[in-house]
C-alpha cells in the first residue's frame, strides 16, 4: 500500500539536473538580441561558451529547493553605428539560488570586447545598461522552470510546499500519476526495514570538502544556532554543548551532541526524519576540521547508516552540507 503523500514527501531527496540546466540556459540566452539607439546598432548573444557548476533540485519536508551556483560565459557579436563588426565575451561569475531567490547580492558582469573604437565603445556602453535587465529576467525564471520540469520526480503530492523557492504559474503541474510509482516502491521496501526486529545492519559513509575558511568560522557555521540557517536555509536548534539535542533543516535531521572540541571536531548522533529511516535508530556523525594556511579540510564520517541507503545519504551530505556551505561563498578549492 502506498504511503500517504504527506509521509512520502517527508523523505530527503536530491536530483542532479546539471545537464538539463545547461541546455536550458543555452536555449534562453541565445535568444537575447538588443537594438541600439542609433541606426544599425545591434548586439546579440552568439554562443553560450560555458555554464560551469552543479545544478540540483532538492526536497525535504515536502519543500522543493533549487540548489545551484554557476559561472556563465557568453560570447557576443554585433554591429556599431558605422558598420564596424563587434565581438567579445561577457563573464558572469555567479548565477545562484542565493542571488536570484534570496537576493543576497547583485550580479556581476565583466565585458571584454575584442576591439575598441569610438563607435564600438559607445555601443558597449549602451549594452552594459541594456543587457543586465534582460539576462536577469531569464535568471529569475530558471528556478521555477526547474521545479516545473523536475518537481514531479521528487514529490508525490500534487501541491508541494515551495517555501523559499519561486513557485511557477498556476497552470503548471507539480506532479503526475506516474511519479508516485517509484516513490511507493521505495517506501514499501523501507517500511519492511522499520518492522524488522533486533539489530539494524549498517555501514559507514564518508564525504569531505576543502573550503576557503578558517576552522573557527566553519565550526561556528556548523554548530551556532544563529548561523546554521545561513547555509541550510531552514530553521535550526543547537546549543552546541555535549549532551544537548539539536535539530537541522527544519527538523529533517535530529540528534544529540556527544562531544565538541572547537574548532577541530564535533561528534553527534544523527537521525533522519524519514519513513526510510528505522524508527528509533541513530547513526553517529563525526565532523573533523583540519586547517591549513589557506583553507580548511572538513571531513564528515557517518557511522550506522542502514544498509542500502549509502548512496542516497552520501548524495544528501554532499548536496545539503557541502553544497550548502559552498553556496554562501566559502568556495571549494578542489
Amino acid at each position: 500500500m502506498a504511503l500517504p503523500p504527506s509521509t512520502a514527501n517527508w523523505h530527503w531527496k536530491n536530483k542532479n539536473v546539471t545537464k538539463w540546466g545547461k541546455d536550458w540556459f543555452e536555449q534562453e540566452l541565445l535568444a537575447v538580441r538588443v537594438k541600439g539607439e542609433k541606426e544599425g546598432e545591434e548586439l546579440f548573444i552568439s554562443d553560450v561558451k560555458e555554464v560551469d557548476g552543479d545544478i540540483e533540485l532538492g526536497q525535504r519536508k515536502s519543500k522543493l529547493i533549487t540548489i545551484y551556483d554557476c559561472k556563465i560565459s557568453l560570447a557576443f557579436e554585433g554591429t556599431a553605428s558605422d558598420g564596424t563588426s563587434v565581438q567579445g565575451t561577457i563573464q558572469i561569475p555567479e548565477v545562484s539560488h542565493e542571488i536570484t531567490v534570496d537576493k543576497t547580492s547583485d550580479y556581476s558582469y565583466y565585458w571584454s570586447p575584442s576591439a575598441s573604437s569610438p563607435t564600438v565603445d559607445a555601443l558597449i556602453a549602451q549594452m552594459r545598461k541594456s543587457f543586465p535587465p534582460i539576462l536577469e529576467e531569464i535568471f529569475a525564471r530558471f528556478p521555477a522552470a526547474m521545479i516545473d520540469t523536475h518537481g514531479k520526480d521528487l514529490t508525490v503530492s500534487a501541491d508541494p510546499s515551495r517555501a523559499g523557492t519561486p513557485a511557477p504559474g498556476a497552470s503548471s503541474s507539480s506532479a503526475s500519476g506516474t511519479a508516485a510509482a517509484p516513490t511507493t516502491a521505495s517506501a514499501t521496501t523501507s517500511a519492511k526495514v522499520e518492522k524488522k526486529a533486533g539489530k539494524v545492519n549498517t555501514s559507514t559513509v564518508e564525504v569531505e570538502a576543502t573550503l576557503v575558511a578558517t576552522a573557527d568560522d566553519l565550526f561556528s557555521l556548523l554548530t551556532d544556532e544563529k548561523r546554521i540557517p545561513m547555509w541550510t536555509r531552514a530553521p535550526a536548534q543547537s546549543a552546541a554543548k555535549a549532551d544537548t539535542d539539536y535539530s537541522l533543516f527544519g527538523g529533517g535531521v535530529k540528534g544529540k551532541y556527544i562531544s565538541l572540541e572547537p574548532p577541530k571536531k564535533v561528534v553527534q548522533t544523527w537521525s533522519l526524519s524519514s519513513p526510510t529511516w528505522p524508527e528509533g535508530h541513530a547513526a553517529t556523525l563525526t565532523t573533523t576540521l583540519d586547517q591549513s594556511s589557506e583553507s580548511t579540510k572538513v571531513t564528515w564520517v557517518l557511522q550506522g547508516i542502514p544498509k542500502g541507503q549509502e548512496d542516497e545519504i552520501k548524495n544528501n551530505l554532499e548536496g545539503y552540507y557541502i553544497h550548502g556551505l559552498k553556496s554562501i561563498g566559502l568556495g571549494s578549492i578542489l
